[in-house]
Order: C-alpha cells, then sequence, then structure tokens
C-alpha cells in the first residue's frame, strides 16, 4: 500500500469532546485502487474511528463498517473478519454496520465486478495492522515499558510480564498524541486465527429471525407508498390517462405523470401514492392509459438471432483482439471447426424486487434502500437535483440478491422525483411483473467460432459476437468494439496458439440491457468453451488435455491436475458423460466437470458436479463455496429453465410461473474446491458461473453425442 508520507497529522486527530475522541482516517481518490490515510475527524461523536472502516469507543466497544453491499455473497462478513484480524479484536464482540455512500472515504462502492475483497483487502489489513500498532505504543508508553513486551489481543492489549490490561478505548487519547509508524509488519497467513477460516456468516441468525432489514423493511416517520405504471416499452409515450377510478380507491392520495430517466432516454409512467403499497397497487389497477408506441420496432425474438446469424456468416466486425494472421491459418487447415452458439436474454429476477425509499427536502435528499453502488446513487442524484454530494446520503439495507441490477441507477431517481412532488418521503415498490419485464436485461448473444487445426495441433482460432453492447447505452463510440468481447477467454492460450482473433458486430435493438451476473462471461464462457471441446475431438485428443496442452502456465496446470483428482476424470465410468470447462472471470479462474446420465424416462439426470476455484488470497471458504453453488444453481436455470422471449417487442415472461426457476430437486451434488496459493485476492461472487454450462453441454455430448449449441434447452427432450 502507498502511505503518501504518512504523518501524524495526516492519519489522526484528536477532536475537542471532552478529550475524549481519537479520529483516524483513509482517504481512498474516486476509482483509485489504492488509497493513503488521511484524517476524517468527526467532533460531534465522542469514540474513535480509526478508520472510515473502524470505530473504538473510549467504553471499547467496537463498531465495524461494511463498505460495500450485502446481497448475500458475503460481504457483511468477510470484510470485518478481515479487519478483525490485524486489529485484534473478536468478531463476536463487535458491531457491524453499513456505509453510507462516500467514495472520498471508501473509494468505489460498486458492489460488481466480484471486486469487494480484491479492492480492499490489502489496505484493510495495513490500515488495521496500523491502528493495532499505535494502541500498543500508547499502552507501553502508560506502563513504562518496551512495546516488545506488549501485544494486543480480543480488544485490548496487554503486557506479557505482568499480565496487565488495557481494553482499547482506555487507549485513544494518548495514541492520539503519536506518530503512527512508517511501518508494519502484516501477520504470515500461518498466523492466521480468523481469516482462512469458515467462520459462521453474522447476518444468518437476522437473516432466519426476521431482524435483518431490507429495502422492503425500511420505514421512516410520515412514509407514503407509491406503485408506478410504467410504459411497457422503454421510450413510449403517454398519449392520456384516466385516474378517476384510481382515486376511488381507500388510501389512495395522489396520482400524477413521471419521467424516469433510464440510460440516456426517458421512460414514463403514472404514479399512484397511497397510505399503503397495497392501496397503491391497487390505485395503480385501476387506471387507464393510453400508450403511443410510434417508432418503436416491435421485434421478436427470432428475428433477434436470425438477424445475429446474417451478421455472423457476412460481417468480420471490430476487431478487438488480433494475433497472428487466423485468416490463413484457416484457409490452410488440415481440419476446420466452424460453428454458432447461442445464449438468451435473462431477467436478473432477484428475490427482492426493487425497491427504494426517499425524501426530498430542498437542500438535501435522503434515500434507502437495497441499493448496489451507493457512490453511483449519491453521484447520480447530485448531478441529476444539482445538489453536492455532501447533500446526498445514500443509506444501504441488506439487498435480496441483486446480480447487477441493483447497481442500476432508476429507481433510486425515480422514488426521489417522486418524493419532490409529493414533499414527503415515498417508499417506491416494484412488483414482480414490473421488475421481470421492464428490464434491463442480460442481452443475448450469438458467437460464431472457427478453428483450424494442422498436423493435429490447434494453429489459429477466430470468434466473432453479435448482441447488444451494454456501454453504448451510456453513448460511448459505437465505432469501438465491446470491451467484453474476450472475456472469459483464459490469457494463457495466446502464449500456445499463435493465431487468434477476437471481434464484435454491432447489433443494435431497443431493448435495454446492462450486466448480469459474471456480465458477458456467462455467455461468451458458453461458446468459447463448448468450441473448445469440438476442438478437442476434431484433434483426436481428450478435452481436459487438449486444455492442459494449451494452458502451460503453472496455475493452469495446477487447478487442471486438481480437477482431474476430484473428478476422477481419467477413470470415467461407462454410460455416463463427462464435460469439463475453464473459464476466467474477474481474475479467478474456475475449471468445472459435469457428469450426466439417462433418465428412465430418456431424458437426461445431473449426477455432479465439482467444481475448482483459484482465486488466490481468500477470507472464509464457507462464503466461496456457498457462491460457487448459487452461480451454478443459477447457470442451471439459464441453461435450462427460463429465457426472456419477446413478442411485438414486449417481453413474454412475467413473473415465475412463466420465468421457471431451478427446483431443489432440480439441483445436482456439488462439489467445490479452493486452490491454495500465494495469489492476490481475485473475485468470487461471479466466476463460478460462466464454466457450468458448457461444461453440461459438453457432458451431453459425451454421453449422447448430440452438439447442444443454443439455450437454454429441455433435459427431458436431448
Amino acid at each position: 500500500m502507498e502511505t503518501n508520507e504518512i504523518s501524524r497529522r495526516n492519519f489522526l486527530r484528536v477532536s475537542s469532546v471532552a478529550g475524549t475522541a481519537l479520529c483516524l482516517g483513509v482517504y481512498f481518490p474516486a476509482n483509485a485502487k489504492k488509497g493513503r490515510l488521511n484524517s476524517t475527524a468527526n467532533p460531534e461523536q465522542p469514540g474513535v474511528e480509526l478508520n472510515a472502516w473502524m470505530r473504538i469507543d473510549t467504553d471499547g466497544k467496537v463498531t465495524l463498517t461494511d463498505h460495500r453491499a450485502e446481497m448475500g455473497q458475503g460481504s457483511y462478513q468477510s470484510v470485518p473478519q478481515i479487519i478483525a484480524e490485524e486489529l485484534e479484536v473478536n468478531l463476536a464482540d463487535v458491531n457491524i454496520i453499513f456505509a453510507q455512500g462516500s467514495q472520498n472515504k471508501y473509494g468505489s462502492q460498486i458492489t460488481g465486478g466480484s471486486s469487494t475483497i480484491s479492492s480492499s483487502y490489502k489496505n484493510l489489513l495495513k490500515l488495521s495492522a496500523t491502528a493495532r500498532e499505535m494502541l500498543i505504543t500508547a499502552a507501553a508508553a502508560k506502563w513504562a515499558v518496551p512495546t516488545s513486551e506488549c501485544y494486543a489481543e480480543s480488544g485490548s492489549v496487554i503486557h506479557k510480564p505482568s499480565g496487565k490490561k488495557f481494553h482499547y478505548g482506555e487507549l485513544v487519547a494518548d495514541a492520539s498524541k503519536l506518530e503512527p509508524p512508517k511501518e508494519v509488519t502484516l501477520k504470515k497467513r500461518s498466523e492466521y486465527k480468523l481469516i482462512g477460516k469458515p467462520l459462521k456468516r453474522r447476518d444468518t441468525p437476522m437473516k432466519t429471525d426476521g431482524t435483518a432489514i431490507f429495502g422492503l423493511d425500511k420505514r421512516v416517520p410520515g412514509m407514503l407508498f407509491a406503485s408506478v405504471e410504467r410504459n411497457p416499452r422503454l421510450r413510449g409515450k403517454i398519449k392520456s390517462f384516466d385516474d378517476s377510478e384510481a382515486k376511488k380507491v381507500p388510501g389512495v392520495t395522489k396520482v400524477f405523470k413521471i419521467n424516469m430517466k433510464v440510460f440516456n432516454t426517458m421512460r414514463e409512467g403514472v404514479a399512484v401514492v397511497a397510505t399503503s403499497t397495497w392501496a397503491a397497487m391497487q390505485g395503480r389497477r385501476a387506471l387507464k392509459i393510453e400508450w403511443d408506441d410510434t417508432g418503436f420496432e416491435h421485434i421478436n425474438s427470432a428475428d433477434i438471432y436470425k438477424k445475429h446469424e446474417e451478421l455472423l456468416k457476412t460481417k468480420e466486425g471490430l476487431s478487438f483482439k488480433k494475433q497472428g494472421d487466423p485468416n490463413a491459418a484457416l484457409a490452410s487447415a488440415d481440419k476446420k471447426v466452424d460453428a454458432i452458439y447461442q445464449t438468451p436474454y435473462q431477467a436478473h429476477a432477484a428475490m427482492e424486487p426493487l425497491n427504494c425509499v426517499a425524501y426530498y427536502q430542498g437542500d438535501k435528499v435522503e434515500v434507502w434502500g437495497p441499493i448496489q453502488a451507493p457512490d453511483w446513487v449519491q453521484g447520480d442524484l447530485a448531478k441529476q437535483l444539482n445538489l453536492k454530494p455532501e447533500q446526498v446520503t445514500v443509506n444501504m439495507t441488506f439487498l435480496g440478491g441483486g446480480f447487477g441490477r441493483k447497481a442500476f441507477l432508476d429507481y433510486p431517481y425515480e422514488a426521489v422525483i417522486i418524493s419532490k412532488e409529493l414533499k414527503a418521503p415515498v417508499q417506491v415498490v416494484w412488483t414482480r411483473e414490473d421488475d421481470m419485464t421492464q428490464g434491463p436485461f442480460r442481452a443475448g448473444v450469438s458467437y460464431r467460432c472457427e478453428g483450424a487445426i494442422k498436423n493435429g495441433e490447434v494453429t489459429a482460432m477466430k470468434f466473432r459476437m453479435a448482441g447488444q453492447n451494454i456501454d453504448h447505452w451510456s453513448g460511448p463510440d459505437r465505432s469501438k468494439p465491446n470491451e467484453s468481447t474476450a472475456e472469459s477467454f483464459l490469457k494463457p492460450y495466446f502464449k500456445s496458439i499463435d493465431n487468434i482473433s477476437f471481434a464484435d458486430v454491432p447489433y443494435e435493438m431497443p431493448l435495454p440491457n446492462m450486466w448480469w451476473r459474471s456480465v458477458y462471461a456467462s455467455t461468451n464462457g458458453f461458446g468459447y468453451e463448448s468450441f473448445m471441446d469440438e476442438m478437442a475431438h476434431a484433434a483426436g485428443k481428450d478435452p481436459l488435455e487438449f486444455r492442459r496442452s494449451y494452458l502451460k502456465d503453472e496455475a493452469c496446470q495446477a487447478l487442471i491436475t486438481r480437477l482431474e483428482d476430484v473428478s476422477g476424470w481419467k477413470s470415467r465410468e461407462k454410460n455416463s458423460g463427462y464435460g469439463t470447462a475453464i473459464t476466467e472471470c474477474f481474475g479467478s479462474t474456475v475449471g468445472q466437470v459435469v457428469k450426466v446420465s439417462r433418465t428412465s424416462s430418456g431424458g437426461i439426470k445431473i449426477d455432479k458436479v465439482w467444481a475448482v476455484m483459484d482465486c488466490g488470497w481468500y477470507v472464509n471458504p464457507d462464503i466461496i463455496r456457498a457462491q460457487v453453488e448459487g452461480s451454478i444453481i443459477m447457470a442451471l436455470g439459464a441453461a435450462t429453465a427460463h429465457e426472456i422471449t419477446f413478442k411485438d417487442g414486449l417481453p413474454e415472461q412475467h413473473n415465475f410461473y412463466d420465468y421457471k426457476m431451478p427446483r431443489i430437486n432440480d439441483v445436482p451434488p456439488i462439489e467445490v474446491h479452493i486452490m491454495e496459493n500465494t495469489s492476490d485476492a481475485t473475485g468470487v461472487g461471479e466466476p463460478g458461473l460462466p464454466p457450468f454450462s458448457p461444461a453440461l453441454t459438453n457432458a451431453i455430448f459425451d454421453l449422447t453425442g448430440k452438439r447442444i449449441r443454443k439455450l437454454p434447452f429441455n433435459m427431458n427432450a436431448v
């Protein structure tokens, strides 16, 4: 970590509240990967804010702050687990709170890209250790003993020879007078008491006994409730609306037209405000609205994929990455493989639909809710409302799932503009149907993959993708290729295959699309790793050995060996199909093996899934296993159970009755293994998803000889 001249002036400040408060802070410039220490004194609260993540009151009470959203991925446990390790406090004895949105304090707070641990753990370790050493130094001075005779444990500093101790709260005033150490020694991994241990999550009891506050649970004094009938087509307009029947519903207080910004366009709708959510929804049902859809392209799903295929067959696309001359190698190949793979549109379908509480008060605004990017929301609202960021307070609650959708800015903004109209706090709740039909969606993408084999070896791979580009919704140069074109493809392939190219064939549609768990890796992985399997068979090689021969770096070799061992790959059973896939996502490499067999009725049954994750330095193995298991189940649904299809430009799926989810009896046994190495921490929440669908379809090919190149597919009709 770069400390940039850490001095006592920069590290700490003593407030004037009865001499009891010591405040130390950390400052992360916006979007910076590394931070520097800085003062963040808060003279109105007696206590010690050791940095933006830690506060120790003078009675010794420790409060740890989780700067990222908790939507099931485990940051509420893992971030404090890191801090408590080097700070030497008992995790069971501390209070954990969510941070408010503030890039000045926390840097990027977006819970996305599987970045919560990888982007902050080194800074958190060093800051915690620095605070601990200052407290030890303060204690040693009070006892007039060498610091070498003192150590920290369980929120106290202890003098080894005498056994005397001070709790941290007794040391804060003296610590304020010390120069922070320029260097601190961090623990070795072998010395960790908390990190690397499968500690039980602190949020689990709260979520099972009902005390956890999710966005839907939030209440503030004087709060009203709103439900919005939004245009079913993003760019459609309102011709007219009749609210006479809506206003007759008991509890309905106001009905008015609103505009909600979605990317760089506006979605029109009518807000119904009432004294309860139920009344607002009933009033909304009574609305009579005539929509103007002039100029909207009323597309059908079949047209989307037909157009993809036409583009992939006739266009070279925008070059994203190229080495060598794939076209020349393809022209001279002994064998060529040329295949198109297709993936569907998907809804996010988080268990908790979108919702937000907002209170606009002219010169300030406050919001509460399941928000995945509080700093983004703070910045966006400040810009939209012409306020300073410090005039916008964004409070996170627990999230009942997010998968990228709750990092978007539309629903907090909508709640704020309704509150502005009402001059009162309001909670806006989306129905499941709103959540599923309004988007933005994961875009459906098609891939054309071509490969050349000569003398039994791969000489070229040429990849082209056609699908909506998330970046184009915010207006960047459309002459540039999708920056995620090669996402999920392992980098070592570029060292062992001379001719490789990736290109993006632009495809524009007026359907809002955005991030979905693992972003484009979720679709790229299916195309690229299905194709890798086809190349292995064309070359006459075992699929896993084929990958080993081209993934020559040490980490990939170790992962493949582990995957072979845990799955029994080399002693595969007869009458069973085994498939494998290995992908990279947000820095982590995940390999999976899927075993399938025939059911008595002739369908396909998944017997077991083995997953091996290499995420480098990690915090809690139980959280990792849970995330990989959840990713696999989500991928199973996207591959075999659900998709968003369009008819006349509108989604055909509305709720879980027609957007089917995997049930518990659909979920196979899943075995997760974690690689141990000294690499830096990489992502965990998303990388387990991309390899599953290709591993599954590769296994089905191994069993049946049938290639599945389009998702989703029916497991009972293969």
